[in-house]
């Protein structure tokens, strides 16, 4: 028997059907059209509308489709894994909840929480789960209602975030495919610059914190910029010099979508073409946890065995890594 790598053999996506255009948001905040596609290249974005529906449902949404899809017996999952920046409640586990409401019933479930670097750092558990040998099918799981926590009337956040999630199944692999190396970083002293300032056990809520709207995304964007194109630039090459990965061997670029400068920044340090990076941020937006399943889920029927991947994300924190993946089906 050959080594145990862990695989993606699955993946399922959801986002809500209420389509938040730039044109709407010329409407709500002193901004337009041109200006926020020249610079983000975002067009529109998915929101959650419906009242009393939170992360979770996002998340259940992209779960029950990649179980539908792959035909899973949900007994046999045995982890389910819920990166985001929104859950449900403070406490209690919004991973515990999902994997409740879709039959996992033999899992155990937790929640991680490294804003939109989130995912990146699941693949990477999710692996270790595997690679133990111990533990055959973990469901890793992007979501965030990101539209729960801005405030439409602040033009530097409300124009970027979406709603949405994204699924995948990790299972064992011994022909080799699957995640083949990582290169993940994280530096404190940047949260300063992308934040929630209130709500947590530092400043927990009251009047004057919610009539201040301190419980709302807060965004120094030219820092988060600067930092997030030359980090993220660098690991997605650091992996593929470690790799011995020209730019012909990378057949995808998976990259947060943030931003599409930041994109087109980190293919270009890469030396690959823009045909081979898969981008949607144009339909969502930054959906933070669950941008980089959406792409996969996007892109799946153009995924062929064997291709090589590179994944990149960068997030509040700061968080950031890229992780070097074959794929393990047609």
């Amino acid at each position: 028997m050959g080594k145990i790598t862990a695989a993606i053999t699955a993946v399922g996506a959801y986002v809500p059907e209420f389509r938040l255009t730039n044109k709407m948001l010329e409407t709500m905040v002193d901004t337009n059209d041109e200006w926020i596609t020249t610079r983000t290249g975002i067009k529109e974005r998915r929101i959650l509308k419906d009242k009393g529906k939170g992360t979770s449902y996002l998340a259940i949404k992209a779960a029950e489709e990649l179980i539908s899809k792959a035909n899973i017996d949900t007994k046999e999952i045995d982890l389910v894994i819920v990166g985001t920046a929104t859950p449900d409640l403070p406490v209690a586990s919004t991973s515990a909840y999902v994997a409740a409401k879709i039959g996992a019933s033999n899992a155990f479930a937790f929640d991680m929480q490294a804003a939109c670097s989130n995912f990146l750092y699941g693949m990477s558990t999710a692996a270790r789960y595997i690679e133990s040998g111990r533990y055959k099918k973990v469901l890793l799981i992007g979501a965030d209602k990101m539209s729960s926590i801005l405030d439409y009337t602040d033009r530097t956040t409300c124009i970027i975030f979406g709603d949405g999630a994204g699924a995948v199944l990790f299972e064992p692999n011994t022909e080799g495919f699957g995640l083949q190396d990582e290169f993940l970083r994280s530096d404190g002293s940047g949260r300063e610059y992308l934040k929630i300032e209130a709500g947590g056990s530092i400043l927990p809520a009251t009047e004057e914190t919610v009539k201040n709207k301190q419980h709302f995304v807060y965004q120094d964007g030219k820092s988060v910029f600067k930092f997030a194109v030359s980090n993220m630039a660098d690991v997605a090459a650091k992996i593929m010099d470690r790799n011995s990965l020209s730019h012909d061997d990378v057949d995808w670029l998976v990259a947060h979508q943030a931003n599409k400068r930041i994109i087109d920044a980190t293919a270009r340090r890469m030396d690959v073409d823009s045909s081979k990076v898969m981008m949607n941020i144009d339909k969502y937006g930054n959906t933070t946890s669950a941008t980089l399943p959406l792409l996969l889920a996007d892109y799946e029927k153009q995924l062929k065995k064997g291709d090589n991947l590179v994944f990149a994300a960068f997030g509040g924190g700061f968080t950031w890594g890229s992780i070097y993946l074959k794929w393990a089906y047609n």
